[in-house]
């Protein structure tokens, strides 16, 4: 068995794609428009995970995009989505600065967690050891739900 991907379901492919290719730093495998069933599939990749997705399709988010509106609340109620990172301080910096609410702040230098546009839980893990304990991320509260 082998990991292949999460399917989230999005109400604003633009948005959704501006927040996890422009601001979270993911990659677009592959985008495919489905007139007859009237939505659009987008897989992206983590910048590391790119090889093995354009070989594999795996591992990848599945952005599910249904043209005619829907409503999707409780986003939380499948868990969440997680990515390791090189610099956990670096990267909730330069979302914060994007404008990112950092739900859960890494407080022990380890992990922190964001929501995407539609409210899906995003898990961010230090890759490696955890980073030692620095302000502003040491005293921040959390914010919201994560």
């Amino acid at each position: 068995m082998n990991y292949l991907h999460t399917m989230v379901r999005v109400s604003d492919l633009d948005a959704s794609l501006k927040f996890y290719c422009e601001i979270l730093g993911l990659q677009v495998v592959s985008r495919t428009d489905y007139d007859k069933g009237r939505f659009t599939l987008v897989f992206l990749a983590a910048p590391g995970d790119m090889e093995a997705a354009c070989e594999k399709r795996a591992p990848v988010l599945e952005l599910t995009y249904n043209w005619d509106p829907e409503s999707y609340p409780g986003g939380r109620n499948f868990g969440h989505l997680a990515y390791g990172v090189d610099d956990i301080y670096g990267v909730c910096q330069r979302l914060m600065e994007a404008g990112v609410t950092i739900n859960r702040p890494p407080r022990d230098g380890y992990m922190a967690f964001i929501r995407s546009p539609d409210g899906i839980s995003i898990e961010l893990l230090q890759n490696g050891e955890p980073l030692t304990p620095q302000e502003p991320w040491q005293s921040m509260e959390n914010t919201g739900e994560w």
